[in-house]
């Protein structure tokens, strides 16, 4: 099995992906006599038909520059000649390796995460209030608008009680502002991370009841199996409703693409890129 694993992760790609997430599980790892916390990386992609991919699965002890540039050097290498758009948590050196190897790719802080991420320490009684703040930020038709938002919140007594979630966002900003730039129909296939998020869950509760591995090939092993069978689950749901070659047949694990659920408004989506790139997209057309 650990060679379908293999060949699954080396296979080949399509040339170019509109939007790219990337996200990471935390997973335990037996290490000696201690066992120890890894992040595994996954990688989505939503191709031109605004159907997701899952492209590869990579653990690591140390995420950094060199470990990016390498995860990137095996995407290209796999075929991907260029990535419109990189959504990412603040991985470290992510940024660096990404616009190295596909330099026109603009590289966006996920929305979702950054939300999540600067709401952690906010008390229960508090969220609602700043959930509702930081909606004006996010929300904002330019960069300008934002910034005067999100100042607006920053200077408030609800900012002032909450210096963490400030700080996350001061420290997020230039990764979060391309996403400004796109217009309301990018925006929300962007923002929207519900069928990354639908897999992770689905990912965590495997996880969690695994306990944890003897080695990173086992974790990958049953990350790769959970994948698939959710790709079956999702690949009959959608012959329910459309004739889709991909969901019929004997498909061999050797060829899986791990296919995943359509981007909600894709197509207002898809013509939104067009617009921005379209001497990037065009051809692919």
């Amino acid at each position: 099995m650990l060679d379908e694993v293999a060949t699954w992760q080396k296979r080949p790609l399509e040339e170019l992906y509109p939007i790219v997430y990337l996200d990471a599980l935390v997973i335990k790892i037996r290490d000696g006599h201690q066992v120890r916390n890894r992040a595994a990386h996954i990688a989505v992609g939503v191709d031109l038909d605004g159907i997701r991919h899952v492209l590869g699965i990579w653990v690591t002890a140390n995420e950094g520059a060199k470990f990016w540039a390498g995860v990137c050097a095996e995407l290209a290498n796999r075929g991907v000649k260029d990535i419109l758009i990189v959504c990412t948590d603040g991985l470290s050196g992510f940024s660096e390796a990404g616009e190295a190897t596909w330099p026109q790719a603009t590289v966006q802080t996920c929305v979702v995460h950054l939300i999540r991420n600067s709401m952690r320490f906010v008390s229960y009684g508090q969220r609602k209030a700043i959930a509702a703040a930081l909606k004006t930020v996010y929300t904002a038709p330019t960069v300008d608008a934002a910034a005067e938002a999100f100042d607006e919140f920053a200077n408030s007594a609800l900012g002032q009680s909450n210096p963490t979630t400030v700080i996350a966002w001061r420290n997020a900003w230039e990764r979060f502002i391309p996403f400004l730039a796109f217009p309301p129909e990018l925006r929300r296939v962007i923002y929207t991370t519900n069928a990354i998020e639908s897999l992770n869950y689905q990912l965590r509760k495997i996880i969690k009841n695994r306990g944890h591995f003897p080695n990173d090939q086992a974790a990958v092993k049953l990350l790769w199996l959970a994948i698939c069978n959710i790709e079956d689950k999702r690949a009959r749901e959608r012959q329910r409703y459309i004739d889709d070659p991909l969901a019929t047949g004997d498909r061999s694990r050797h060829s899986r693409l791990v296919v995943g659920a359509r981007s909600n408004g894709w197509k207002q989506a898809l013509g939104a890129l067009v617009l921005n790139y379209p001497e990037r997209l065009n051809p692919y057309l």
